[in-house]
């Protein structure tokens, strides 16, 4: 007697082979398109901050020389800025420098915009994040209680907190903030990120001073950027929550309504799992999108507390720019906010694709 050693059918092989042929290809195709994706929006954005900085009725070539320049001067420099060329020669010539890195020189700091940038830029990093994980730490709970207790005390409440977050001014919640916390209370920190006598103790390595103190190991001046931090990231982690708060309110009271909630709820399943898992599970890719948002907004809109609260961060790089007239700081923190919304973007579409297998 013979055995022969079984085999797998070579058509079937053959179809596995395929199969695994085809997935490769697709998987390859999906990061072709993802990288096409961002080049081609990052190349609009390129186009609209160099069309935003011809059109603004700022000149460039005054900021550079000053008001009291001779006509020759004047032309000189025009010439060394490229400004007398065409303006798809511009463009061209935009595109490239910033590819390279270069964003000009700053006429208000003298120093290269993109080393005022990597400066100024991880402040406001800093202070968004630790703003959007408290608005995403309460923001998430305190919408699914309001839904999961529609028309109670706790859902009013919730619900005049939100409305607060969208009416009170940031400028009047951080001053009446330093008012009370700091000056009366003595809480918190004052303005800045450090007290003056801690300033330039840490050496910088990612620019976020809670973890260049970190890494130091200066666990003083950790605690002090902490007390420093602690109440600029209270106030923007109020106005994320409120808008966190109200859109996860409005997607739970709609799958609340749903009839496999309901279903649910007659099999006798405890109510925490049915809010939890059941009803909660479905609007976390919405909640995504929500957070996202939320987040970018925070670090492009925080003007206004980076004013009040002396905040060294792109907001307040970015208004003094402006102030100064000086469109190449101008330009290059407009690209820089640009090209986070982009990034947040590309990263809650990957984030869909993890959550949500119907998107792959």
């Amino acid at each position: 007697m013979s055995f022969e050693p079984q085999t797998e059918p070579v058509g079937a092989a053959g179809a596995s082979a395929t199969l695994g042929r085809r997935r490769v290809l697709r998987g390859l195709g999906g990061i072709a398109g993802f990288i096409v994706t961002i080049a081609l929006t990052f190349l609009g954005l390129l186009a609209i901050t160099f069309f935003i900085g011809r059109v603004i009725p700022i000149d460039p070539v005054l900021s550079v020389v000053g008001d009291r320049a001779t006509a020759a001067v004047y032309e000189a420099a025009r010439v060394a800025m490229g400004l007398d060329q065409p303006l798809p020669v511009q463009f061209a010539n935009y595109v490239a420098d910033v590819l390279s890195g270069d964003l000009g020189r700053s006429v208000s700091t003298g120093r290269p915009v993109i080393q005022d940038l990597s400066r100024f830029f991880p402040a406001t990093l800093e202070m968004a994040t630790i703003g959007i994980l408290i608005g995403v730490a309460l923001g998430v709970p305190m919408g699914v209680t309001a839904a999961s207790r529609q028309g109670s005390w706790t859902d009013q409440v919730i619900r005049v907190v939100g409305l607060l977050g969208y009416s009170v001014p940031a400028f009047w919640l951080g001053l009446v903030g330093l008012a009370v916390f700091y000056a009366r209370l003595r809480w918190v920190g004052g303005p800045g990120r450090l007290d003056i006598f801690y300033d330039g103790l840490v050496p910088p390595v990612t620019g976020l001073i809670l973890v260049d103190s970190l890494i130091a190991g200066d666990i003083d001046i950790f605690w002090n950027a902490v007390t420093h931090l602690v109440l600029p990231a209270s106030v923007l982690g109020f106005f994320s929550l409120a808008y966190i708060a109200r859109m996860t309110r409005s997607f739970m009271l709609d799958q609340l309504s749903q009839e496999y909630v309901t279903t649910a709820r007659v099999k006798g399943v405890p109510e925490r799992l049915v809010i939890w898992r059941h009803a909660f599970n479905p609007i976390r890719v919405p909640l995504i999108t929500v957070i996202g948002l939320s987040y970018a907004g925070l670090l492009e809109g925080s003007v206004m507390i980076e004013t009040v609260f002396s905040w060294p961060g792109i907001g307040n790089y970015l208004t003094t720019a402006l102030l100064n007239a000086d469109m190449n700081a101008v330009l290059g923190a407009t690209l820089v906010i640009g090209a986070v919304f982009i990034f947040i973007n590309k990263i809650s579409d990957v984030l869909y694709r993890v959550l949500d297998p119907r998107a792959r």
